[in-house]
C-alpha cells in the first residue's frame, strides 16, 4: 500500500491483516514504485497525490511491467480522475472515505479475478476465439491483431473476452462490472465506457464493439 496519510495506511493495514494479508506500507511514492518491484507483491494499493511519484506515474509503470492488479485509492473524486486512472490500467477505484470493509472486499474481488486467470498448463488447451482478424488465447490471456500482439490491461482482456465469447448477446453495464470485477461494483458505471472505449481505441475497426443505447455493449453475431 502507497500512502502517504498515516492514519489511513494504518487503518487500511489492520482491517486487512486481520483479514490475513500481509501488507507492506511505503509513504512515499518512489519508495512505494521500487517495493513493489523487488516485493512482487499480489495487489497494489496506490494514493494518488503522493511526494516523490504520483500515482498515476506508479500505475503507468506497474502496468507496463505487467499485469498486478491495482487500486487506486483517492480524496479526489473529479471523474476525470477517475477516467485517467482507468486508462493508465488501474483495475478499481476507491474514494476517500472509505470503509476498510469495502476496501478489503474489492482486494479480495481482484485477487479471487486474478487468480482464476493464472496461467496454467492444466487449462492450456485450444481455446482460442477469433474476430475477424483479432485472435483471443483465453488461457495465455494474449490477444493478436492480424498477427501482431496487441497490449490490453488485465480488465481490458477480461472484457474482451466476455463479449466475444457472448457474440451477438447485449450484456448490460451492470453484468459486465458483475462478472469482470467479480462482485456487485460499488462505484461508477462509466468504468466499463472508459474500458471499451481503450479496446476500440487499440482494435480499431478490426474489432466492432457495439453500443446499444440504454442497455450495455456487444460484438455483432458472424
Amino acid at each position: 500500500m502507497i500512502e502517504d496519510e498515516e492514519n489511513i495506511s494504518s487503518f487500511a493495514q489492520m482491517y486487512l491483516e486481520a483479514e490475513g494479508f500481509r501488507v507492506t506500507i511505503a509513504n512515499r511514492g518512489d519508495d512505494g514504485l521500487a517495493q513493489a518491484r523487488a516485493e512482487t507483491p499480489s495487489l497494489v494499493i496506490v494514493d494518488l497525490m503522493l511526494p516523490g511519484i504520483d500515482g498515476y506515474e506508479i500505475t503507468r509503470q506497474l502496468r507496463a511491467a505487467g499485469s498486478i492488479p491495482i487500486i487506486m485509492l483517492t480524496a479526489r473524486d473529479d471523474p476525470i480522475d477517475m477516467i485517467v486512472g482507468l486508462e493508465l490500467g488501474a483495475d478499481d477505484y476507491v474514494t476517500k472515505p472509505f470503509n476498510p470493509r469495502e476496501l478489503v472486499a474489492r482486494v479480495r474481488a481482484l485477487l479471487r479475478r486474478a487468480d482464476a486467470h493464472a496461467p496454467s498448463t492444466a487449462n492450456a488447451q485450444n481455446d482460442i476465439v477469433r474476430i475477424d482478424s483479432v485472435e483471443i488465447s483465453v488461457s495465455g490471456r494474449a490477444v493478436t491483431l492480424d498477427g501482431a500482439p496487441i497490449a490490453l490491461t488485465p480488465k481490458e482482456f477480461d472484457l474482451l473476452t466476455l463479449l466475444a465469447t457472448h457474440r451477438g448477446v447485449v450484456l448490460s453495464r451492470e453484468e459486465l462490472l458483475e462478472q469482470v470485477w467479480g462482485y456487485t461494483f460499488l462505484g461508477d458505471s462509466r468504468t466499463i465506457d472508459v474500458h471499451i472505449r481503450q479496446l476500440r481505441r487499440k482494435l480499431g475497426d478490426a474489432c466492432q464493439i457495439e453500443t446499444v443505447w440504454g442497455t450495455g455493449y456487444k460484438i455483432a453475431a458472424d
